[in-house]
Parts: structure tokens; C-alpha cells; sequence
């Protein structure tokens, strides 16, 4: 064994397929006595659907899914605005949100790694947790009280907001406790399009309807402070919907309901020498903006490259140290913008709740307006302007050219080709005239698509180095025999990294 994931939620999931499709050994276990029978996280957005499609699972989530393009403001009985929430003027094969009820998700990905020969092993706790320079420590205790002590070369916790791991890690969960909001997910009779989510505020009080995967169901938010669920929580929201949408809605018994008070926390590290953490186990937040599956899946698709690679000895242990510098910035923009995120969808306020409606009249008159708001909300929803910073695997251009920039992810359109297909590591595109051969961690590959070069800025002699997960690492200009040599600095991060790179784009 290779990698011990703990957690086999969504996160764990990926990051064992992720791992095992690369040839590396994985064992997962959970503490649970089996599959989750109620779903937490339901919203998946085009960014991490693109990540899905690249692990082949997407197909089978699109069967099991409801597609959402649109959000739907309504107060006190009337409709105030629908806001278009498609994806289609930004660069994605996938321009929408899937709502697929975790369960249906977590399927889909167990299946997967039953085909990559990864098979959960429930029922089975993380007892005890030590490591040093060489190794992972562990005691495993399964059903029945029997122990297994246990040394792992990389240990990966991916077990959720109350994670073992991160405890033992002696990681705090830096932050606050936010708001206490009702759930249920419910059958509901209810005449409105299932293709979009809907916001509805009545006298002061705000909810929320997201459609769930099976037919007729939907998941219900009420995000007035509460401190135990209503007694009755079907009339509850049959009457405050009723009211809010000004047209009968009837609640069924619901199949769950809770009450959370959501905490948003993170951690500031995400390494301790051969232990990691990922998802809601590194970063736990409101679920105002749907990001907490989709940021946890990224974490992985993030990790598991590096690891993979460290393992098989094709790149350097330092390249690790990158999983923390490109993902914790990226908590913190998710803690900043789901507080945004929450403070909007509540609207506590009570004099932007009355302003509301002659906001929306505005918005709605004014297309430019709408489409600026649009655009603005839907690209940091979405995942796909989501970049790295300069670092030792994103370097800055020594000069301004077009197309997607160091740090930034190439276009769907590119990742969908037969450019990438067949590659799971470092691919070199260039201009399409003549190159030197790849090498044993690098594919070089012509662009012979005059549209994807426009679309990639490459010109003559230029070429662009793609990273595993799809990220651009450099680009330059002038393919000699040497270049590949010079760019295989990038597997072996350390202190000289940035200089040599740079002299091997300039």
C-alpha cells in the first residue's frame, strides 16, 4: 500500500480514483457502517464537472441529475426577477450547475474505484494517529474491537468537518460559528421550473428551494435563527412558501430534516511531514453558494497528481509544499465569499428588504446591468476563474501575450479534444511546426487546430506547458532540443526552481 484515504465521502472517493487510475495503491477506510443514506452537499458546478469529465464519472452524473440554469428571486407573493445562471458566454462544455443528491454522487464514485480495485473498507476507525520524516503510524479499529497497527508511507484524512485526522494532527479550525439554519429535503407540489433555484422572502423571513435529483423533490432551507427543528416542518413550509411565492405550495412529510449551526473555519495548514488533510476536513463554511463538495474535489484533483508522482519517484517530495501555497489561498477566498454569499441570501436587513423589489425592477429593465451582475456572480460560482498565483508551478510570462495565462486552467474546448486524450501527466502543446521528442514525464504534442491555437494565443514557435490537473505551468517561445531538459525543473521543485524555469521560458 501506497496511500491510506480516510473518509470515503465524495472527497476521499476522488482522491482514491484519482490515485489508483494512476497506478498507485490505495486503501480507504470510514468509520460508518456503510453508505450515507441522506445527502449533504448537492450542487455541482461547471469547474468541477469539467474535473468529473476528466475522471470519467460525468456521464453517469448527468443521468442521475437535474440540470440548473437559472435562480429565481420571489417575495411576498410576487416574482421579482429570474436571473439566467447558464454558463454559456464562459469557456466549458458543461455551462450549467448539476443538483445530484450526494448519495447518487457518492455511488457514481464508488463504483469507479471498485473498477480501479479500490473497495471501501467500512466500519473501520482511525484509533490513533503518529508520524515522522518516514512514515504514517496508525491504528485501525474495525467492527468487533479487532486493532490493526498500521505504517503507511502517505496517509490522506478526508473525513469531513469533524475530521480524526486533522485532530490528530493538531490542526485547529480557525475561525467562527455562523448561522443556525433549518434543512429538509421533501417531496413538495409545487408549480415551478425545476431548472432553477428559488429564493423566496416573505415578511422579513428568508428561504430558499434547490431541485433535487429525484423527480418532485426539493431541498428546503429556512434561514430564520432556529435552535431545534420545527415541530411540524411540512405545514411550516407550506405556509411561509405559500406566502412567499403567492401561489399554493403543499409540503410532504420530509425524507430529512436538521438543524446546523454552520461554522466557518478553516485550517492553516494543510501538511504535517506525510499526512495531509482535504475538503471539509481542512475548511467547513455556510452552504450559501453550494462550494463545499466543489472546493473539496478540487482539493483532491490538486493533491493526488503531486502525490502520484512523488510516488512513482517522477518528481521531487518538495512539489508537496505546492498543495498548501495554491490551496489555502483558496479557503480563504471561499470563507470571504460564502459570508458574502450568506449575508445576501438571509438579508437581514430590513431596509434592503424593502428595497428589494425596486432593485429588481431596475435589473430587470437594464440588460446590461443583469448581464454585468450575471457575469460577475456566475464566474466565481462556477470554479472557472479560479487561478493560481505565481508560484513554483505556475511561472509568471517574461512578456504580455494572449491567451490563458501561467496559473490559469486551459479551456474546456482544449481539455475535451484529443489534445489531452490519453495523458494524465505534463503535456507540452505547441504551434504545431517541428519539436524535440517528449521525455519519460513529459508529452509533446502538436496544436494542429488553427481555433485552439487562436484560442491558446499560440503563435509561431510558441508553446504552452500543461500541468496534470489542467492548470498552465509556463509558456514560451522557441522549442529547441534542450527546452525539455530545461523544463524538467517543474518535477523537481526546490530552493533554485524559480530561477531555473524562468531562464527555460524566458
Amino acid at each position: 500500500m501506497d496511500v491510506l484515504v480516510v473518509g470515503a465521502g465524495p472527497v476521499g472517493l476522488a482522491m482514491s480514483c484519482l490515485l489508483a487510475r494512476r497506478g498507485i495503491r490505495v486503501r480507504l477506510v470510514d468509520a460508518a457502517t456503510g453508505p450515507a443514506t441522506t445527502s449533504r452537499a448537492i450542487a455541482v458546478h461547471p469547474r468541477t464537472l469539467e474535473l468529473c469529465d476528466q475522471l470519467g464519472v460525468l456521464p453517469d452524473m448527468l443521468t442521475r441529475g437535474q440540470v440548473i440554469n437559472a435562480f429565481t428571486l420571489h417575495a411576498n407573493g410576487r416574482r421579482l426577477a429570474r436571473l439566467d445562471a447558464d454558463y454559456s458566454r464562459m469557456p466549458t462544455r458543461h455551462p450549467f450547475t448539476l443538483c445530484i443528491d450526494q448519495v447518487r454522487t457518492e455511488q457514481v464514485l464508488r463504483d469507479t474505484a471498485a473498477r480501479h480495485g479500490v473497495q471501501v473498507e467500512w466500519d473501520t476507525r482511525l484509533e490513533s494517529l503518529s508520524h515522522d520524516d518516514a512514515a504514517a503510524h496508525v491504528v485501525l479499529r474495525r467492527a468487533g474491537g479487532a486493532a490493526e497497527n498500521l505504517t503507511v508511507p502517505w496517509l490522506v484524512g478526508c473525513d469531513g468537518g469533524h475530521s480524526t485526522v486533522r485532530k490528530a494532527l493538531g490542526f485547529d479550525l480557525v475561525g467562527t460559528s455562523s448561522e443556525t439554519w433549518m434543512i429538509a429535503d421533501a417531496p413538495v407540489d409545487a408549480d415551478l421550473p425545476r431548472n432553477s433555484i428559488h429564493w423566496v422572502r416573505n415578511r422579513g423571513r428568508t428561504m430558499m428551494m434547490v431541485p433535487m435529483s429525484t423527480p418532485g423533490h426539493w431541498r428546503l432551507l429556512d434561514t430564520a435563527v432556529v435552535s431545534r427543528p420545527d415541530p411540524d416542518p411540512a405545514a411550516m413550509f407550506s405556509r411561509e412558501l405559500s406566502r412567499g411565492l403567492g401561489r399554493a405550495v403543499r409540503v410532504h412529510e420530509p425524507t430529512w430534516v436538521s438543524v446546523f449551526t454552520f461554522q466557518q473555519r478553516m485550517v492553516t495548514r494543510l501538511r504535517a511531514g506525510r499526512c495531509f488533510v482535504a475538503g471539509d476536513a481542512a475548511h467547513v463554511h455556510s452552504p450559501a453558494s453550494g462550494q463545499g463538495l466543489n472546493t473539496g474535489l478540487q482539493d483532491a484533483v490538486n493533491l493526488a497528481w503531486k502525490l502520484a508522482m512523488v510516488i512513482d519517484g517522477r518528481s521531487a517530495p518538495a512539489v508537496l509544499d505546492t498543495y498548501a501555497d495554491e490551496r489555502i489561498p483558496v479557503g480563504r477566498n471561499l470563507l470571504k465569499s460564502t459570508r458574502t454569499a450568506t449575508s445576501l441570501v438571509q438579508l437581514r436587513n430590513a431596509a434592503a428588504g424593502v428595497a428589494l423589489p425596486v432593485v429588481f425592477t431596475i435589473v430587470r429593465a437594464v440588460p446590461a446591468l443583469r448581464r454585468k451582475i450575471q457575469r460577475k456572480v456566475l464566474g466565481g460560482v462556477s470554479g472557472l476563474n479560479l487561478a493560481y498565483a505565481p508560484g513554483p508551478l505556475s511561472l509568471p510570462t517574461a512578456r504580455p501575450c494572449p491567451g490563458p495565462q501561467p496559473g490559469q486552467r486551459v479551456t474546456q474546448a482544449t481539455l475535451s479534444g484529443p489534445l489531452l486524450e490519453g495523458t494524465s501527466g505534463w503535456v507540452l502543446v505547441h504551434d504545431g511546426g517541428e519539436a524535440p521528442e517528449g521525455d519519460d514525464w513529459l508529452d509533446v504534442r502538436p496544436v494542429e487546430d488553427s481555433a485552439i491555437r487562436a484560442q491558446l494565443g499560440l503563435s509561431t514557435g510558441d508553446w504552452l506547458l500543461i500541468r496534470p490537473d489542467g492548470y498552465i505551468a509556463a509558456r514560451g517561445s522557441g522549442l529547441t532540443p534542450g527546452t525539455v531538459g530545461d523544463l524538467g525543473v517543474f518535477t523537481t521543485p526546490g530552493p533554485r526552481l524559480q530561477e531555473k524555469a524562468t531562464e527555460a521560458t524566458a
